[in-house]
């Protein structure tokens, strides 16, 4: 085969065009550290390399961001619970100072002001943040957790179910003294004879509702049928009664019936009363007939009579109620976190809330984070969940005892004070003033046994709640125990990618640089051998 001059210029240009692409290539690996520029390169690297980015990308979404924003609200959620833990703990050395029965007034003082700021501060924790996401709300992180002001005019109807373990012994006093201003009151006003009755009482989440709209219970018969009782309290009857200073006032009754609106026999009849005071002008005093309920809208206390808190507590009963409240104040909880609700604030837009399904199940509003590949976990933690509603409803029964106790004292004093005034010396002054200080010394002192009881029955309820709050403590600590598992499998597994990523794509240096040295020898050998035979003619072979 005869081979022409032009025919080797022709291959040693393609020669050298070739080698000089090599050593472009290498450049550019130089530059690069990598592989390949273009996927056309090496379509097996280019697609290896897509695959481990795309990997890559999603653990470092994990790692870099939803691991550290869950380990954030985890973070948030324990400190808040761990300051509500070391709140109640203060409420409950307060209840053991005050179950005491060597009380002075300073104490009562200490022991009322402690309790008012612990108040204000407990529920304000359940107001906690992360990044503007309010952590004991659910999934409703724009909204607070409880009022962070009076609001007046916000008004909701609630649903609030009770069961026979709810039922608690409560004791009510009538007949408080009232020290004479004058000396003729002195003689003849009447003096007041302290009295207690001793209830059962169930008691609403709110106090100061505005009316209860249905109350209805359930229990089992002998055979085990349930049976619903309802108080139709739409369509109670008003009645009318009279104060001691003659003053009049009304409140309502309604009767108990069936499922078919027969009345229940023996006759059940709910008594509805705005405040306390007017329950004791009714009935001579704070009591309760045995089939009797009476409700005080000023407290949301409901007194259960003998006959029907026994048949509560017997038959298991379950008691469903709904009222209405309008105003809140700054500190209480919002409704829709507790109880199916409806703020109704404006009429014609209610907007209802769902806590319990049909079948009185509670609805969970969890908030997911995906940490891995197929694994989520709840981070954060609802309120009804760590700290009951009836926290807040428990420390206002402790004020109100203790500041009762206060004011009987402070009566028995100012009684004691006036024996030793010029003006009553007289002897029939002194004889009037000792049955005072006596009918003083009795409200003291029933103040004083109810306000011991109360404590010593409280620090058995604040352990439950310390109970819920440890409880949930532990969890979030066990949640972000498998967080930090997660987080040190998502760094593994971070390596591990990375590794086979700079495997697939990368070059080391010092191999870039011996095959740019070979390939640079080899376009500069071209380009000699290329310029001795441009010279060469046939002339040469002759």
């Amino acid at each position: 085969m005869r081979v022409t001059n032009n025919m080797i210029l022709r291959n040693s240009s393609y020669n050298i065009n070739g080698t000089k692409g090599s050593v472009n290539s290498s450049m550019n690996q130089m530059t690069t550290q990598k592989k390949i520029n273009k996927p056309s390169e090496d379509p097996v690297v280019a697609i290896r390399s897509l695959r481990l980015s795309t990997s890559l990308s999603r653990v470092d979404q994990y790692y870099k961001k939803n691991i550290p924003d869950a380990e954030s609200w985890l973070d948030v959620t324990e400190t808040a619970l761990n300051n509500m833990k070391s709140l109640m703990t203060d409420v409950r050395t307060q209840c053991v100072n005050g179950s005491t029965d060597t009380l002075n007034q300073e104490d009562r003082n200490t022991i009322l002001k402690q309790l008012k700021s612990l108040q204000s501060q407990l529920y304000a924790e359940g107001n906690a943040d992360y990044a503007g996401r309010t952590v004991f709300t659910g999934y409703r992180t724009d909204q607070d957790l409880v009022f962070t002001e009076n609001e007046t005019k916000t008004s909701y109807q609630i649903d609030q179910t009770f069961t026979y373990e709810d039922l608690e012994s409560f004791r009510y006093y009538t007949g408080n003294v009232k020290v004479p201003a004058t000396k003729d009151e002195v003689l003849n006003s009447d003096i007041s004879d302290t009295l207690q009755s001793n209830y059962y009482r169930l008691r609403t989440s709110y106090n100061k509702i505005d009316d209860m709209q249905a109350f209805s219970y359930t229990t089992k018969d002998a055979n085990g049928q349930e049976q619903t009782m309802t108080i139709d309290l739409a369509n109670a009857t008003d009645q009318t009664g009279t104060n001691a200073d003659g003053s009049n006032f009304t409140y309502k009754t309604a009767t108990a019936v069936d499922a078919g609106g027969a009345a229940v026999n023996p006759a059940r009849t709910m008594y509805v009363f705005d405040t306390e005071e007017d329950w004791a002008a009714a009935m001579g005093q704070k009591q309760v007939g045995d089939n009797d309920i009476v409700l005080i809208k000023e407290n949301g206390n409901i007194v259960l009579g003998e006959q029907v808190s026994s048949e509560f507590r017997t038959n298991k009963a379950t008691i469903s109620t709904t009222y209405d409240k309008t105003g809140f104040d700054k500190g209480e909880l919002r409704p829709e976190y507790y109880f199916n609700c409806t703020n109704k604030t404006d009429a014609n837009n209610p907007i209802s809330y769902k806590k319990y399904d049909e079948n009185g199940k509670e609805i969970g509003y969890d908030i997911n984070y995906t940490v891995a590949n197929n694994q989520e976990l709840t981070v954060n933690t609802e309120a009804s969940d760590a700290f009951n509603s009836d926290i807040q409803r428990d420390i206002d029964d402790m004020i109100t005892s203790v500041t009762n106790a206060i004011r009987a004292h402070d009566k028995l004093t100012e009684l004691k004070a006036m024996k030793g005034e010029a003006q009553y010396a007289e002897k029939e002054y002194q004889t009037k003033l000792d049955e005072w200080i006596t009918a003083a010394q009795k409200e003291a002192d029933y103040a004083d046994d109810h306000l011991q009881k109360l404590f010593s029955s409280e620090i058995g309820k604040v352990d439950g709640y310390l109970s819920n709050i440890n409880l949930s403590i532990t969890q979030v600590g066990c949640t972000g125990d498998q967080l930090q598992l997660t987080e040190t499998r998502m760094s593994n597994q971070q390596e591990t990618l990375q590794e086979l990523q700079s495997d697939n794509d990368d070059l080391e240096l010092s191999e870039i640089i011996i095959n740019y040295t070979a390939m640079y020898n080899a376009y500069q050998s071209s380009l000699t051998a290329a310029g001795k035979l441009s010279g060469m003619t046939l002339l040469n072979y002759l």
